[in-house]
């Protein structure tokens, strides 16, 4: 739970709002971003937009020593923060949007700053019918799951899983014209699985020395296909120091640590400070030792579960069982909720972190119990990117 202190110092920093609102702890979240650098060890930290969906908060963070670029999921989402300025981004996903690609190709300054993200010849051949011959940047997606035997431990991402394969495709987009720059492995059974069993850190191991051995000998496959990279790409905020310490690998991405949601709650190996919540209204109060709050059904993304649900933040109170969080109305139990009048609020904290700026058009930052400004979500710039 929340120092009851922050809870009370975003309150005052914004008791002239009505919420449902969202709030930034400023002081925690340069902390996390301070701890993000420590644990990369030297490598440069790519910041992931998806875990963000707030240009203020990406600025700040790349303004800060230690950070590089920007990883976005979405193409369209990369050229509109070229427009903006940014001058380094990676999508991390595969794209298929038509009208994104012809924007790429015709503007020079999102060419030389975006690179795309590739796993497969069929992908290729969608860049090319839409980008034209554009001088299109891209990087190689490479699976980075664990394998053993029939069983598959991490996500089910990208084709590419051998040195033979990524070079065969390296060599291909080569041919066809487009700028091979880099490769990515995204080890989520390390970065997205807390350290909550003997069972859970036993496989991270495994799985860390087996993708040390096969990740350089990728890079020297595709290096050899079409000459040197410009980035090897790996890691995520759970699994810094693990990817880092690879001697191929030059930078790694990391995004959700900046907040710090509850998704983090339960890692060992790291303790990011809780940096963004949002506050609901109490406006019924239905029986002893239950009030009912306004909104809050913001279910995060991911395999359905109560992992997957907002957390009070207050110590005491707890969501019903039999209700949870709702599309209009969340009722909430415990000793606090005994005293919670029409009008008061509760502070909650989301279960993952660029989520929730769907659901807010501005997050309120607050420094040392004082609102230091109001920023826009990609929602508030009227931005959305599926």
């Amino acid at each position: 739970m929340t120092d009851p202190d922050v809870l009370a110092a975003l309150t005052t920093a914004t008791a002239d709002l009505d919420p449902p609102l969202a709030a930034l702890d400023l002081v925690a979240l340069d902390a996390n971003a301070d701890d993000l650098v420590r644990r990369a060890g030297g490598t440069p930290v790519r910041v992931a937009a998806k875990s963000v969906r707030c240009r203020w908060v990406l600025d700040r963070v790349q303004a800060r020593p230690g950070f590089a670029g920007v990883m976005a999921y979405s193409l369209a989402e990369a050229v509109w923060l070229v427009r903006a300025g940014a001058r380094d981004v990676l999508v991390g996903y595969p794209t298929a949007d038509r009208t994104a690609l012809r924007d790429l190709a015709a503007d020079p300054a999102s060419l030389e700053a975006i690179t795309l993200m590739v796993d497969g010849p069929e992908q290729l051949a969608f860049v090319r019918a839409h980008a034209g011959d554009a001088p299109v940047r891209v990087c190689l997606d490479v699976d980075a799951s664990l394998r053993i035997g029939r069983l598959h431990l991490g996500v089910r991402r990208s084709p590419l899983r051998t040195p033979t394969d990524a070079a065969m495709l390296a060599a291909t987009a080569d041919a066809q014209g487009l700028r091979v720059v880099g490769v990515m492995f995204y080890e989520a059974q390390i970065a997205g699985l807390p350290d909550s069993s003997p069972a859970v850190r036993l496989v991270k191991r495994r799985s860390a020395a087996e993708l040390a051995d096969r990740r350089g000998a990728v890079v020297a496959a595709v290096e050899q296909a079409v000459g040197a990279l410009e980035l090897v790409n790996s890691g995520g905020t759970g699994s810094l120091e693990v990817s880092s310490a690879d001697p191929v690998v030059t930078e790694v991405t990391a995004g959700s640590g900046l907040f710090a949601p509850t998704l983090f709650d339960a890692y060992r190996a790291f303790r990011p400070r809780p940096a963004l919540y949002f506050a609901l209204p109490v406006v019924r109060r239905p029986g002893p030792g239950i009030a009912t709050l306004f909104g809050g059904g913001y279910i995060a993304s991911g395999p359905a579960g109560k992992t997957r649900v907002p957390s009070p933040a207050t110590r005491g109170l707890r969501l019903l069982g039999t209700e949870g969080a709702g599309e209009v109305q969340t009722p909430v139990r415990g000793r606090p909720a005994g005293s919670l009048a029409i009008g008061d609020r509760v502070w909650f904290r989301h279960a993952k972190a660029g989520e929730l700026a769907e659901r807010f058009a501005a997050i309120h930052v607050v420094e040392a119990g004082v609102r230091a400004a109001t920023v826009p979500t990609y929602r508030g710039e009227g931005m959305t990117f599926g």
